[in-house]
């Protein structure tokens, strides 16, 4: 029976997971947390055979919570589970020790498959992002603006281009206000930018927003 543990703010969302998942005969939901800080108190508690980790949780991020994961368990396998496209954070997540990336509108056999196939110790990627991990390997590539962003700075640089303004930001991240600016400050300087205007049609250009 593969353990799993799901990560996620919303109770809904934690509540559909564990319908689909516990209809099987060899995957168990067998935690949950609403929060990167009560993920990794479990984790430090008990053992689990997967995690299936929300990106987008408020205050540390699924990013950040993977990181501390991998020093915590680092061959504890992590599927990131996304309502952002691919081209969002995929990659990031990829990079940060995830073993999977998945959007959350994807159809339940993909997620169960996504689940076993890391459990079993491979990686699980679409092929259109198999495609962009093969492109990013080119070293002789120029690499785009929005790379040489922090991941919390890519992220406000996305919520920033969804429309979000500074104190929307600060709400969602339970950040203050101060630093979110001083995030959208670093963001306009590395991407030699000089406003929001600039940053959200560099975003679309980019496919982030």
């Amino acid at each position: 029976m593969i353990k799993t543990i799901i990560a996620d703010d919303h109770t809904i969302v934690r509540e559909g997971l564990k319908q689909i998942l516990n209809e099987t005969d060899d995957v168990s939901v067998s935690g949950e947390a609403k929060n990167g800080g009560e993920l990794l108190k479990k984790l430090r508690r008990e053992i689990f055979d997967v995690v299936v980790l929300d990106i987008s949780m408020p205050g540390s991020n699924g990013l950040d919570a993977l990181k501390q994961i991998k020093i915590i368990s680092p061959d504890l396998p992590v599927l990131v589970l996304s309502m952002h496209p691919e081209e969002q954070y995929a990659v990031r997540a990829l990079k940060a020790g995830a073993a999977g990336y998945l959007a959350k509108d994807s159809a339940s056999e993909e997620l169960l498959k996504a689940i076993r196939k890391i459990a079993a110790g491979g990686k699980y990627v679409s092929p259109s992002l198999a495609e962009k991990l093969a492109v990013d390997l080119d070293v002789d590539r120029e690499r785009p603006l929005h790379e040489t962003l922090s991941d919390r700075e890519y992220q406000v640089l996305c919520m920033i281009a969804s429309g979000r303004t500074v104190k929307e930001v600060a709400e969602e991240l339970s950040l203050s206000v101060k630093t979110v600016s001083t995030y959208r400050s670093r963001i306009l300087d590395k991407m030699h930018m000089a406003n929001n205007a600039q940053l959200t049609h560099y975003a679309i250009e980019n496919g982030l927003a």
